[in-house]
């Protein structure tokens, strides 16, 4: 960072460290210094690895972002949600083990998206651990999750199709949780029967794999940006339908689809039932099928996905509570982990690193009196 000003300003986080301040960021914050060193974005310059929590810099952009090396990669989607029930809940919630992770481990440079990219963070996360190009305009979600469904995918491009329930409201449509259908197979599979023929006369090939996961074949699929689920769920659907030019065929099969759903017998009978009915589908996840050359263990540590994506924060919060006591809490020993938390714009991975016996005294006098690392770390998320 050349040309940077100095400062006097004191590391708040490293004060008991001797930090002292190198320069300041684009933003102006400032870039201290100490005897253990970690590089930010350009490797240009050295920061320190407490003060990174409060940095709001990084290297942008995907094609930015370090692979892991460490041997088991975890992944925490809905670590953060931008919405204010979320920020009140944070503002009460203790978790100790995740600030002192953050306090131990080193940060590599931070994954910086935007609330409106179609890809979740933790789908990007996920797709660098499988080997995958995580900056295009698809991410084939659905090719993979087929071949694990044990259909031969070939080299056809694939969508996942997934029923689901449209809610209709005063002033838009919002699409519920695909979960609370409670689709059975039965049932699932006599709704994919009724539908099959629209696509198959559009010469879409249509293939069951779970009462949740259709999968629609089509050469349209190749490059077709789709959202999320997740960025869909309970929220209005007008932003994320897609306006690419390949997707005029799926949106007129979505509509036909409507229309004969909307006089099928089967959705009567789920009425009868006080069932929400089957209504519709939500496309995702297309492209053709990319070999996973994965290079660690991943697991994705999804408790906080669910409670969020309902607004439900106090069962979040607990949720947090609960993954930091129970799991979290075991990490402190390791030092062949990556963990990896997501919010909706961004992702942060923290890595395992040695620590000294002085430095983990410094860090826990350091604590008391400094604002919790993990309330820094959500909050950038």
């Amino acid at each position: 960072m050349q040309g940077a000003k100095h400062s006097n300003t004191t590391c708040y986080c490293c004060a008991l460290q001797r930090c002292r301040p190198t320069g300041q960021t684009a933003q102006g914050h400032s870039i201290f210094r100490l005897n253990g060193y970690i590089e930010d974005g350009d490797g240009d310059n050295k920061t320190c690895c407490v003060h990174v929590c409060s940095l709001a810099t990084r290297s942008e952009g995907p094609h930015t972002v370090p692979h892991p090396t460490t041997a088991t990669h975890l992944i925490v989607p809905f670590a953060h949600a931008d919405m204010q029930g979320c920020e009140e809940a944070l503002s009460d919630l203790r978790l100790p083990h995740l600030s002192l992770l953050a306090d131990r481990w080193q940060w590599l440079p931070m994954d910086r998206g935007e609330s409106s990219s179609w890809a979740m963070p933790h789908e990007r996360t996920l797709a660098r651990a499988w080997g995958w190009r995580a900056d295009g305009p698809t991410l084939a979600w659905a090719a993979a999750a087929a071949q694990s469904d044990g259909i031969d995918t070939g080299n056809s491009a694939w969508g996942l199709i997934t029923p689901n329930h449209w809610q209709l409201g005063r002033e838009h449509i919002t699409m519920l949780d695909p979960e609370e259908l409670n689709l059975s197979e039965p049932e699932s599979r006599a709704f994919f029967e009724t539908v099959r023929g629209l696509f198959e006369s559009a010469g879409v090939q249509l293939t069951y794999g779970a009462p949740l996961r259709w999968y629609a074949a089509h050469e349209s699929l190749a490059a077709l940006p789709c959202p999320s689920l997740d960025r869909v769920i309970y929220r209005n659907i007008d932003p994320w339908m897609p306006s690419h030019p390949n997707a005029r065929l799926m949106k007129r099969l979505q509509s036909e689809v409507q229309i004969l759903l909307q006089q099928s017998s089967l959705n009567d009978a789920r009425e009868e039932c006080s069932a929400y009915p089957v209504n519709s589908f939500w496309l995702s996840g297309c492209g053709r099928h990319q070999p996973q050359v994965t290079r660690c263990a991943v697991q994705v540590l999804d408790t906080l996905r669910k409670p969020a994506l309902q607004g439900n924060w106090s069962a979040w919060a607990a949720a947090w509570k609960a993954l930091d006591e129970e799991f979290l809490a075991t990490l402190h020993e390791r030092s062949d982990v990556t963990l990896t938390l997501c919010g909706e714009q961004s992702a942060q991975s923290l890595v395992a690193r040695a620590t000294t016996p002085i430095r983990r005294w410094c860090l826990s006098v350091s604590a008391r009196w400094r604002a919790p690392a993990a309330h820094l770390l959500l909050k950038n998320l």
